[in-house]
């Protein structure tokens, strides 16, 4: 239901389109309530960015970091109503027959006022909204969601698309991070011998990467109030020309 409330008014060429609602009784007799969606014939990210089969160059991911961007930017800027996301992650982000993303699960979606959108001091007793890795700190401190809440889901995911490792990756131990890994290799000067050897091989420019993952770590800081907001993050995507080559 939460997932029909967020979903019944919003229209984007970057979020899922519910073909329609199916409410039935099952083989059991239980009650059964489903909708259905456009069918995504190249599967969900996670699938991609973790296969041994198939992999996706810089170009392709470029294009679906900023699809998604745009599609963030439509829920918290102009939907009507501010929408929180709350689940951000590859598994939720969908890729049509052309490689444009769709993000989709709004199961955990939630509708805010304008005056609570950027809000995430207050306490709340509300369960703990998103996945392990990809929710913000401060949701399990308990505090309210939030579009910055958002914004740290999208900076993992960046992050994670550019080094080809999973914010849980067992690597991650002792206070290691995906965002303290980037942010050091970007302090340090190093963030070629971090980022997802396949674009080692495609003489990719390395001041993109530097760029990308730039973003990635200044929308994934721990306090809500230094993290990018998704208009920022617009600006940079898009006034930037990313370089397939050195």
């Amino acid at each position: 239901m939460a997932e029909c409330e967020a979903l019944r008014n919003i229209r984007h060429r970057n979020l899922v389109k519910v073909i329609t609602a199916c409410s039935s009784i099952d083989f059991q007799g239980n009650d059964f309530k489903t909708l259905v969606y456009d069918f995504m014939l190249n599967g969900n990210l996670e699938s991609w960015l973790h296969s041994v089969d198939r992999t996706l160059d810089l170009v392709q991911r470029i294009g679906i970091i900023k699809d998604v961007a745009c599609a963030l930017e439509y829920l918290h800027c102009r939907c009507g109503n501010l929408i929180v996301h709350c689940d951000l992650k590859p598994s939720n982000i969908l890729l049509d027959v052309d490689m444009v993303a769709h993000v989709g699960d709004f199961g955990l979606a939630k509708i805010l006022s304008l005056e609570e959108g950027s809000y995430a001091n207050a306490s709340s007793s509300s369960i703990i909204r998103g996945t392990i890795g990809y929710a913000p700190p401060e949701y399990g401190l308990g505090n309210e969601v939030s579009t910055s809440g958002d914004m740290y889901s999208y900076g993992i995911l960046l992050l994670e698309m550019l080094t080809g490792k999973k914010p849980v990756d067992p690597m991650f131990d002792g206070g290691l991070g995906l965002h303290s890994y980037a942010r050091r290799a970007l302090a340090d000067g190093c963030v070629l011998q971090i980022v997802d050897p396949v674009f080692l091989s495609e003489d990719v420019n390395e001041n993109c990467l530097i760029s990308l993952v730039k973003v990635g770590v200044q929308c994934s800081n721990e306090s809500p109030q230094d993290r990018m907001d998704i208009g920022t993050v617009i600006h940079e995507l898009f006034g930037t020309t990313f370089a397939s080559t050195s």
